[in-house]
């Protein structure tokens, strides 16, 4: 049963973050001003101050609480969610799941603009869900909380605890492996799906029969997991060892994940163009004060191993991943933004969705529901309008 959650951390912990965020000890560094070796001293030394010295999380945290939180259980997984009624004479149910390395933090400018009713009176009920491990969602003591796990606990939130017959998904990063999962294993719960990119694991392999926009698409890809992609893999394989330092040193932390927001986002080499520094540190401080860095990053760890063992080992007695390869017959919108990780062709895209919208926009990056929220907005709801 789900029962009203209010945010709220230990002033103690906050105490400690200032203290360690004192204490930095800062590295050297060569030439690195366009963030060609990882994330800049100069700006990285500037947010870590302005986090110690200015940032009000107090004021952020009453502003997370003016949306509906709530916590529940299923499966014996604690699952924190915000569940936002829509204002329209209709609603439908969206379920927004975010990725790494942001939070449910990554949806609160789309949620008013989804929940707010258009000129026919047509509204979603918004219901934002961390990802077991992210947040305020517990963290997982055992082994197995995959991608398609995750689907599993949000299909049951959204039919069993919430109560709604069928509804809408939405997701990209992890959110759009999670919602693929979704369509691939719980179809008959769902009206429609919309996703911001192409899940990973379609990239590991081209197909045999790859157009030459698709082979395009790989080779970009090939090189961007050379050039961009070792956090990924340090992840997938060890992400014990990372966890120490990140967890241990908040300035670690920022800089793991900072780097991302830079290199992923539509902002023309200033981060401050995308990001305000109270948005990346309310991200930042919800990671640190909970203390899920490691659990959040052992979600890779958990989908490679997952998918690794249905492709290699042919005697394994439970394939996690079934239906991973097969085409989903929901219908699936899909909104590209042009500084996101890769751009797919529509054609790859369609060999596993039945896709019934595809819009190319022409600004935004991975971030989009921070980065352009009433352009994300306006495309939920005129693929709902439209298909659902």
């Amino acid at each position: 049963m789900a029962h009203p959650f209010i945010i709220t951390v230990d002033p103690a912990t906050l105490d400690d973050l200032n203290r360690r965020l004192a204490k930095t000890r800062w590295p050297d560094e060569l030439d690195n001003a366009d963030w060609k070796m990882g994330t800049s001293e100069a700006y990285l030394r500037e947010l870590c101050l302005y986090w110690q010295q200015t940032f009000d999380w107090k004021k952020q945290e009453a502003y997370l609480n003016t949306f509906s939180h709530f916590k529940t259980t299923i499966d014996d997984v604690g699952i924190h969610f915000i569940h936002q009624k829509g204002k329209g004479k209709t609603s439908l149910p969206l379920l927004l799941t975010h990725g790494w390395p942001d939070s449910f933090v990554r949806f609160l400018k789309l949620i008013p603009l989804l929940t707010e009713a258009d000129e026919n009176g047509f509204s979603f009920d918004v219901v934002v869900p961390s990802i077991p491990g992210y947040g305020f969602s517990d963290i997982f003591t055992e082994e197995g909380m995959n991608p398609k796990k995750i689907a599993s606990l949000f299909a049951d939130l959204m039919t069993d605890e919430l109560g709604y017959d069928k509804f809408i998904a939405h997701g990209g990063d992890w959110g759009g492996t999670i919602t693929e999962q979704l369509a691939l294993y719980h179809a008959d719960d769902l009206l429609a799906i919309h996703l911001t990119d192409l899940p990973f694991h379609h990239t590991l392999e081209q197909p045999d029969d790859a157009s030459s926009a698709e082979k395009m698409f790989f080779e970009k890809i090939q090189q961007w997991q050379q050039t961009e992609g070792a956090y990924s893999m340090i992840q997938s394989t060890k992400p014990q060892t990372l966890a120490y330092g990140l967890t241990d040193s908040p300035a670690g932390l920022a800089a793991w994940i900072v780097e991302k927001f830079y290199a992923w986002s539509d902002n023309d080499g200033d981060l401050d163009k995308a990001f305000t520094k109270d948005e990346l540190l309310t991200n930042l401080t919800i990671y640190w004060a909970t203390k899920t860095i490691n659990s959040s990053v052992r979600l890779y760890y958990e989908a490679i191993q997952a998918i690794m063992a249905a492709k290699y080992n042919p005697l394994i007695k439970f394939n996690p991943f079934d239906k991973t390869g097969k085409k989903s017959k929901v219908k699936a919108g899909f909104a590209l933004f042009p500084k996101d990780i890769g751009t797919p062709p529509r054609e790859l895209v369609e060999r596993y969705f039945t896709v019934e919208r595809w819009t190319e926009l022409p600004a935004g990056g991975h971030f989009a529901a921070m980065e352009q929220p009433e352009r994300l907005a306006a495309e939920i709801r005129e693929f709902v309008i439209r298909s659902a």
